[in-house]
């Protein structure tokens, strides 16, 4: 359903063995299509947020024309916890933050730092 109703691309982990995981992002990229990434790979408790997995790096190392624009998504926690099939009629806030670029070589701790620290600019407080 998330698939067809939603146009997602699904990230599979496990296909690293068998090539690369991130290749149905890329090839949206490459068909001009937006992304919603994720960083942290999985939902957190709302109330901090997890560490960063290196897809968005990955993707972004590959195709540095991309743009990035840090999205601080409150209350979502609540609207869609875990195990819920159907978002819960909750209210939730999107702040948007200043785009983002990946600067060419730019270490992948560094870049990472560099977007979680622009997400936390936009918490509530």
């Amino acid at each position: 359903m998330i698939e067809d109703v939603f146009n997602a691309v699904l990230v599979d982990r496990g296909a690293g063995v068998h090539g690369n995981p991130l290749q149905p992002a890329f090839d949206a990229i490459a068909a001009g299509q937006s992304l919603i990434f994720f960083p942290e790979g999985t939902r957190g408790d709302g109330e901090t947020l997890g560490p960063f997995k290196s897809g968005v790096h990955h993707l972004l190392k590959a195709r540095p024309d991309a743009e990035v624009v840090p999205v601080w998504i409150d209350n979502a926690y609540r609207v869609m916890p875990k195990g819920f099939f159907f978002p819960v009629p909750l209210l939730c806030s999107m702040s948007f933050g200043a785009v983002l670029r990946y600067e060419v070589q730019e270490p992948k701790e560094a870049f990472l730092d560099r977007l979680r620290s622009a997400m936390l600019e936009l918490r509530p407080q």
